[in-house]
């Protein structure tokens, strides 16, 4: 029997599976056990022809391949690799004892090359953990060289392989593969006037706060939404790695660059459930992991199906995601920042006379209650946005810059570094309302605004949240009126609510 070692997924966690050869007498036939899916069953039939493009033949004997453990369902097709070095180490091609220290994944071409597959940074991590080497098609040999002192072979095909663990080609090991490049975004001084508008959005961006923006067609709410990134800072290279290893996963790491700027996702109002919060035949990671450490911009909010909106509660408290199955529960990391849109009402000009409907007000308050109290009471800052004057367009000068503001929220997020040390919250939306002074009389202030405004014990904390992030905005060590002020004043600010 010849043992491969190879990795099945469970989220971005890389389940080790031994993958093992046994050739036999009797009829001839290849064999493949071990609950897998059909792309891993048809793994068989491009190892046959993967040989038969390198002039080798199977053995005609019983060749049965089991896969180890075989209560845990095999999906995806980098078990190509895997299954042909198990087969060439049971045919004593390559040598047992020296793959016996590799994990190996790869998909087979019919003429022995190695195609990307999606996983390999995980996969490569796991393999660190337990001092393997890993096996990887010679494109993402720089994705699995993140994962530090490792030994990765990269080979472009299976001969290349063979013949290095038979002495007669050497691999050279890979680089990393560097630093994903950010795409440079719009500029926030072309926006003019919203002067509350773009407040909030220097508030969210420095303490990482859930913001909606609700106004008529054309105010400019998705052009703000989409200065946020740029506001940003970066990643630090724990999230830069989780975001990666989500990214590699669902297959979308470009060339194996590591991520470091906060991802920005923006799903069509049409997605279902399970593309915003994670599932599929394959149990794959949605938005709302996608967005993991940035920002997830939904456009036209209420146009969302209601369940699907409805599935955000939990990711949005906990930072995680969960997909059950039958057989399994897949966790995905969703610690992401939500940023939403909307008119305030179907038609859109809700409190213009001159232009809405005829079922003004009940319309807005029928349009805004497809959003459920609970997702409300979620999101830290309401804005409403006004259109702009044409006065303001023409002759309003420039506004600060982008690279000015972010500046400040750079300052801001170092506060809270400091605050919370290395193993704390990343931002304030993450921090527990215990750990945030605040000084007598703005306590004083929130707990008049609790028993007056109704607050829930939740919207009291995020209001606590906000007002350390517009604290720290001013560079103050606690927490003062001010700031407990304004942080009120985006609170319960929807129109049509009562």
């Amino acid at each position: 029997m010849a043992p491969v070692n190879t990795f099945a997924f469970s989220g971005i966690d890389a389940v080790p599976v031994e993958v093992q050869v046994q050739i036999s007498s009797g009829m001839p036939a290849l064999l493949l056990v071990g609950l897998p899916d059909k792309a891993v069953g048809e793994a068989r039939e491009r190892v046959r022809a993967a040989f038969s493009a390198m002039g080798l033949s199977l053995p005609p004997k019983r060749i049965l391949i089991n896969l180890k453990p075989a209560d845990l369902l095999k999906e995806g097709s980098h078990f190509d690799l895997p299954l042909a070095l198990a087969v060439l180490a049971a045919m004593d091609v390559v040598p047992r004892d020296e793959i016996a220290g590799y994990a190996a994944l790869g998909e087979l071409s019919l003429d022995g090359s190695l195609n990307p597959v999606s996983g390999v940074l995980p996969a490569a991590i796991g393999a660190s953990a337990r001092d393997w080497g890993l096996i990887c098609p010679a494109s993402q040999g720089g994705e699995a060289a993140w994962a530090g002192r490792i030994q990765v072979l990269a080979p472009p095909d299976l001969l290349s392989l063979i013949n290095h663990f038979r002495g007669t080609q050497v691999l050279t090991p890979p680089e990393t593969a560097g630093v994903a490049e950010a795409e440079p975004g719009p500029d926030l001084r072309d926006v003019k006037g919203m002067e509350t508008a773009k407040r909030a959005l220097e508030i969210a961006a420095a303490g990482g706060h859930n913001l909606l923006l609700i106004g008529p067609p054309g105010a400019g709410k998705s052009m703000l939404a989409a200065r946020l990134p740029s506001l940003l800072p970066d990643l630090d290279p724990r999230s830069a790695l989780e975001v990666s290893m989500i990214h590699s996963v669902a297959g979308l790491l470009d060339g194996g660059r590591l991520v470091m700027r906060p991802p920005f996702r923006e799903p069509h109002h049409s997605a279902s459930q399970a593309a915003l919060s994670g599932g599929g035949h394959r149990a794959r990671p949605g938005e709302v992991s996608l967005a993991h450490r940035g920002v997830l911009f939904l456009d036209e909010l209420p146009e969302f199906p209601r369940q699907a909106l409805e599935a955000l509660r939990q990711p949005m408290e906990s930072g995680r995601t969960t997909v059950s199955r039958a057989a399994a529960h897949i966790t995905y990391p969703a610690r992401f920042q939500l940023v939403a849109a909307m008119n305030p009402c179907r038609c859109g000009y809700l409190g213009d006379g001159g232009r809405e409907c005829g079922r003004a007000p009940r319309c807005g308050e029928d349009y805004q209650h497809r959003i459920s109290g609970p997702v409300i009471d979620r999101i830290d800052l309401t804005v409403e946005v006004q259109p702009a004057s044409a006065a303001e367009l023409a002759h309003a000068p420039p506004g600060e810059p982008t690279a000015l503001v972010a500046e400040r929220v750079v300052r801001a997020r170092e506060r809270q570094r400091r605050r919370y040390g290395p193993d704390g919250p990343v931002s304030n939306a993450e921090a527990d309302g215990g750990d945030i002074a605040v000084l007598p009389e703005a306590g004083s202030l929130l707990e008049q605004a609790m028993e007056k405004l109704r607050l829930s014990p939740r919207g009291y904390t995020r209001t606590l949240r906000v007002a350390r992030s517009i604290a720290d905005l001013a560079g103050a060590d606690q927490v003062a009126r001010p700031h407990v002020a304004e942080a009120l004043a985006f609170r319960h600010r929807m129109p049509g609510r009562k």
